[in-house]
This record gives structure tokens, C-alpha cells and sequence, in this order.
């Protein structure tokens, strides 16, 4: 009786930060985050992969200049991921589009050669032309069906959208998240749909009876689903995209957050870790201007707009020379995480340049 008491009254802790009390961090964040350095980086840019455009109707070397941002799901055992390459092409010097590789050990993968989701003559090249297809997120419904959100580039706007497969391989485009005039041409970006570890498999659930999402890279905003495809976004009173995670000045997060991968409902709210870029003049000073970050931050489960926990401090930063040096320095961006023979898996682009790993059981 009296350990209950004591767990309850820990459980209870809360801490004061930016006038709101949050739950205390110790109990809800997942650490410690280990990078594992006998393998990374684990994915690096290939010169030999060739691809037919079918917009630029010829070959060219589609992951040569980069690989990077990639996201992840365990499909029969294996770790699939699902990265963002660039070739050298064009005037924005690369066109993004998604490749595929697959894991036992979700630590070396084998690529498969051509990419599975890329800008091609259909009705979302208006969107994708020519900057292409960035950052993806995957997560399976219950019934099978794995559903993607991803950046559609037109080298002016970033658009966030969805696809989706039945075996990871062939993807159906369906558009636009935010659909509605008032929002068709905002700049959004990174789609992190709530899931639950059921028998050691992510599945997307539903909280408060329709799919959650969080979204945005300046701060995060949200969006509601009936089925994964069509989306609504989240507003206020006054008819605004709802703000639900800002900046911080003073810390590692002062110039912009943008979800990770997936959020996970865990007993104590919704898990969301994020990454971050630093202010080099209001931030963290020990970290350099523009230094790409990951925090965590704890959402209610009866509120998923209610923000309820925030690290202190960053749980990766840039520190290892593949990080700190590549096509954009300093910069962890995390994006893929599994549940695999026991531990968390979190892959993460480095520099947007490679591709690492590091592990949390």
C-alpha cells in the first residue's frame, strides 16, 4: 500500500515551465537514445541506382547527391524503410522521390533499385514539379492498409500529402491533406499520425473516436481523420490553425519544431518526438545557428491538443562528423521508428546527406 501511494504521488510530479505545469519527464520520455555507431552511418547516396523520369523521359542517377529522412514499419519480421533520395538534376540541383530498403536486423539494409513513390504525369505533378516527393511517414491501419504522408515540392510550396499501399512497394497518391482553398497553398510540411504498440506492432488509433495528426514545421498544428486519407484540419475560436507546440527561446527548439515519426499512445498521454532547429542568437548557445535537434513532448489522450509534457533538454543533437558536416550542417532529423526484437529503432537523416540509426529499449 504504501509503494502504491509513493508511485502515485511520483506519477503526480509535475514541474512548472513557461507558466504551465508539465508531468514530470523522467516518466514519459523514451531514454536513453543510443546512436549505434558500429553501424552508422547505415545508408549512404548511391552513383550507380539509374531510373527512368518518366518527366524528364530519360535515365538518371536518382539517389546520387543524397539520402536522407527516411521513415520505417516492420512488415513480416523485416524493417522496411522508406527515405528520401535526390539526384544532381535540375535547377533545384536534385528532385526528391522515395526509395525502399529492407532489413532482418533493421541495422543493414539491402535497397531496392528503383524508387516506389517519385513526380511522374499524373494529376499531383502540378505539386511535385520539380522539386518531388520529401520526408515520408508511414503507419498501417488495422486493416492492412499502410498509409504515407508526404511533402510534395513544387520548388515554391510544400504541400503535405497521402498516399497509400497494400504491400509498401506500389503506392496510390490521393492528394492533398489540406484541400480547402484557405489552405490549398500554405506552406505545410511532416504529417505524424498517433499509433499504439498492440502485440509488438505500431497501428494507427483512433483517439477520441477520429485518427490524430500533427503537423507543420514552424509549429505544430494538427489535423482529424475518419479513415487516414481524408483529412480536417484542427482550428480555433477564431477560425486559425491550432498552435499546439512553439519554440522555445532560450533552448535547443527556439527557431522551429516539426514532428518525427509516428506519435505513440502510451498510458501516460501521446508521446511526439520532434525535431528542432536552434537560434543561434535566442536559443541554446552551446549549439550552433540552425542546429537540427530532437526533444519529446507529451500530449493528453483525452485532449490531444493539450500539450502536457516537454523535455528540458534535447535527446540527439549533432556529434558525430556525418552530422555535423554534409548538404546542410548539423542536423539529426528523425523520422522512422519501429518497435524490433525488443527495442525502439529510430532512423534518422544526418546532415541531409546519410542515414543512421540509434536505439532505446
Amino acid at each position: 500500500m504504501k509503494q502504491t501511494i509513493i508511485l502515485i504521488c511520483i506519477a503526480l510530479t509535475a514541474s512548472c515551465a513557461g507558466g504551465k505545469r508539465f508531468v514530470d519527464e523522467n516518466l514519459w520520455t523514451l531514454q536513453p537514445i543510443k546512436k549505434i555507431d558500429d553501424y552508422n552511418p547505415i545508408l549512404q547516396p548511391d552513383g550507380e541506382s539509374e531510373f527512368f523520369c518518366p518527366v524528364r523521359k530519360t535515365n538518371l542517377r536518382w539517389e546520387e547527391r543524397s539520402v536522407f529522412n527516411p521513415t520505417a514499419i516492420v512488415k513480416d519480421g523485416w524493417v522496411w524503410m522508406l527515405y528520401r533520395a535526390e539526384d544532381n538534376v535540375g535547377k533545384h540541383a536534385g528532385t526528391s522521390r522515395i526509395g525502399l530498403a529492407k532489413s532482418r536486423d533493421g541495422l543493414v539494409f539491402r535497397r531496392t533499385p528503383l524508387p516506389v513513390l517519385y513526380p511522374s504525369n499524373d494529376p499531383m505533378k502540378t505539386f511535385e514539379w520539380e522539386g518531388g516527393c520529401e520526408d515520408p511517414r508511414v503507419v498501417k491501419r488495422n486493416d492492412g492498409l499502410y498509409v504515407m504522408t508526404y511533402t510534395a515540392y513544387d520548388g515554391v510550396t510544400a504541400r503535405l500529402c497521402v498516399a497509400s499501399s497494400r504491400d509498401l512497394v506500389t503506392w496510390e497518391k490521393h492528394g492533398l491533406v489540406l484541400t480547402d482553398a484557405k489552405y490549398r497553398d500554405r506552406w505545410s510540411k511532416s504529417g505524424a499520425i498517433v499509433c499504439e504498440l498492440v502485440n509488438d506492432e505500431v497501428i494507427a488509433k483512433k483517439v477520441k473516436g477520429r485518427y490524430q495528426m500533427y503537423w507543420g514545421d514552424t509549429d505544430l498544428f494538427m489535423a482529424t481523420s475518419d479513415d487516414l486519407i481524408t483529412w480536417t484540419p484542427v482550428e480555433d475560436k477564431k477560425g486559425n490553425l491550432l498552435s499546439v507546440l512553439s519554440p522555445r527561446q532560450g533552448h535547443f527548439d527556439s527557431k522551429l519544431v516539426e514532428p518525427g515519426p509516428f506519435a505513440l499512445l502510451r498510458e501516460q498521454g501521446i508521446l511526439l518526438m520532434y525535431n528542432s532547429a536552434n537560434d543561434g542568437e535566442k536559443g541554446d548557445k552551446s549549439l550552433p545557428n540552425m542546429a537540427y535537434s530532437v526533444g519529446q513532448a507529451l500530449f493528453s489522450s483525452d485532449k490531444p491538443s493539450k500539450l502536457i509534457g516537454r523535455s528540458k533538454q534535447y535527446s540527439m543533437t549533432p556529434d558525430r562528423p556525418y552530422e555535423i558536416n554534409g548538404q546542410v550542417n548539423n542536423v539529426c532529423f528523425l523520422e522512422g521508428m519501429v518497435w524490433h526484437n525488443g527495442q525502439w529503432l529510430l532512423y534518422y537523416g544526418t546532415a541531409d546527406s546519410k542515414i543512421a540509426v540509434a536505439s532505446c529499449k
